[in-house]
């Protein structure tokens, strides 16, 4: 399997201006590369304009790696823009840029022609250089881990200190059991990282109760509700590390107001007092971030090494930020990341991750019998059923209802790999969901990336259907 291992650096002075030297080169080639692809595209519409005909247009300009790399290869030598330094930083940091410009354009078109799922994308943008993530990638030249366990040394940048061990990497390269692939160089919070992408030969590791599903309920109040197939509940309360720290940094954002700060309209530059008091806040900052990665971290791990089946919901994040009373407390408890990292690490366990249908009525369901509620207020913190008599806490019994869907997930379903066999079928609205009935089209008329624009088809809604007869659907 390919793993990647990821370590903090201590760079020196001149490493430091090394490593943004590599990420400021990749950011001008991925925009060298989107404004030599775009310029055949507004050439192109401007001719079109003149009445010159289609045979006679200026011919479109590939976007592919190797073409752009070709392109780029003869271009720097003369371009003004990279003639005098393109020689200072390793080719891995030009190539990164143009991977970047490639892949970004490749999502474009698959976008525009309905061949990508998510929300739709536009051309690609330039990078700014204020705002750009600094990142670049080596895939060639001496990348390794040195026998000291506390160097790494990288191409073009030479042997650059981490500031935690490497051990677990290097005794896998050592017995031979890993072999390094690639190295990716990112400023984030504050400091530098390499991360080390392996393929890494490793048994698989088997979990504790194999026979065992559990069903995790998302939530606020509590992080995370678990309820599995033997009838036991396990609640994880929400650390709520933001909450915690919201006094630090209202002091912390105070002081930076009252510091001289850079104005961009004026082209004021910000004082040393400014600079000082931002570095704080975004201490911060990065010590809360730091400690949700760590605290979501124990708890992916704990839930992939125990249960064999991990059922959760397929929840709608983006729409759920758009309440403006929770956005902040939902936005600290990291739902996506949690369903990202259930999803890496499920894999290598042997474990099975099931997502229940996203309009699925986990907590309007009584565990007990079956009977489904009209309405049930967010506010209503504990489910009675009118049928049965029972009553539980309402995150535990959409725990209860996630992990009886387990049961569900037998071969050729369409789940747990069989995705091959299972006809779509309708999704049963919930009594209080409204949708609208008009979404726009995913299929695209036949010209390249740059053409007209994707026309719109009325689409009828699907009637309701009553919560009994609907199928519990699940996906991957």
């Amino acid at each position: 399997m390919v793993q990647a291992y990821r370590f903090a650096l201590d760079p020196n002075a001149a490493q430091e201006a090394a490593l943004r030297s590599h990420c400021g080169a990749a950011r001008a080639a991925y925009n060298w590369a989107i404004a030599w692809v775009t310029a055949s595209w507004w050439q192109r519409r401007a001719e079109e304009t003149y009445g010159i005909p289609a045979a006679h247009l200026t011919e479109w300009r590939p976007w592919s790696l190797p073409a752009l790399r070709k392109a780029f290869n003869a271009a720097k030598h003369t371009d003004p823009r990279f003639a005098s330094w393109w020689q200072d930083n390793s080719k891995e940091a030009y190539c990164t840029g143009l991977a970047n410009a490639a892949a970004a354009f490749d999502n474009y078109a698959k976008s525009k022609n309905g061949r990508r799922r998510g929300k739709r994308l536009g051309m690609p943008r330039f990078k700014s250089k204020r705002k750009a993530r600094l990142s670049c990638r080596f895939t060639t030249g001496t990348i390794r881990v040195d026998a000291d366990g506390r160097h790494v040394t990288l191409p073009r940048l030479g042997t650059i200190r981490v500031h935690e061990p490497t051990g677990k990497l290097l005794a896998r390269v050592q017995a031979g059991t890993a072999r390094i692939l690639s190295a990716t160089v990112r400023h984030e919070r504050g400091r530098w990282f390499v991360s080390l992408q392996a393929e890494v030969k490793r048994d698989l590791e088997r979990v504790a109760r194999p026979n065992v599903a559990v069903g995790i309920d998302l939530g606020v109040k509590s992080l995370a509700v678990m309820a599995d197939s033997t009838g036991e509940i396990r609640e994880v309360a929400n650390p709520r590390h933001l909450d915690g720290a919201l006094k630090r940094l209202r002091r912390a954002s105070r002081t930076v107001s009252r510091r001289q700060g850079p104005d961009r309209r004026t082209g004021r530059q910000p004082s040393k007092r400014w600079e000082k008091a931002n570095a704080a806040r975004n201490k911060v900052h990065h010590r809360v971030a730091n400690l949700r990665e760590d605290a979501l971290h124990q708890l992916t791990t704990g839930v992939a090494a125990e249960y064999g089946t991990v059922v959760v919901e397929d929840l709608n994040v983006a729409g759920m930020l758009r309440n403006r009373r929770l956005a902040r407390r939902i936005a600290d408890a990291g739902f996506g990341e949690i369903r990202r990292q259930l999803a890496y690490k499920t894999q290598r366990n042997g474990c099975r991750l099931l997502a229940a249908d996203r309009w699925y009525p986990s907590s309007k369901t009584c565990s007990g019998c079956g009977a489904v509620k009209a309405k049930l207020p967010l506010h209503v913190r504990t489910y009675a059923c009118d049928a049965c008599r029972l009553v539980i806490g309402r995150d535990a019994n959409a725990a209860r209802n996630l992990a009886a869907l387990a049961a569900a997930a037998a071969p050729g379903t369409g789940v747990a790999g069989d995705q091959d066999t299972a006809p779509a079928v309708s999704k049963p609205r919930g009594a209080d969901r409204k949708t609208r009935a008009t979404r726009r089209s995913r299929t695209a008329q036949a010209g390249r990336a740059g053409g007209a624009t994707l026309p719109h088809r009325r689409q009828t809604e699907t009637r309701d259907r009553p919560q009994a007869e609907a199928p519990h659907g699940l996906v991957m």
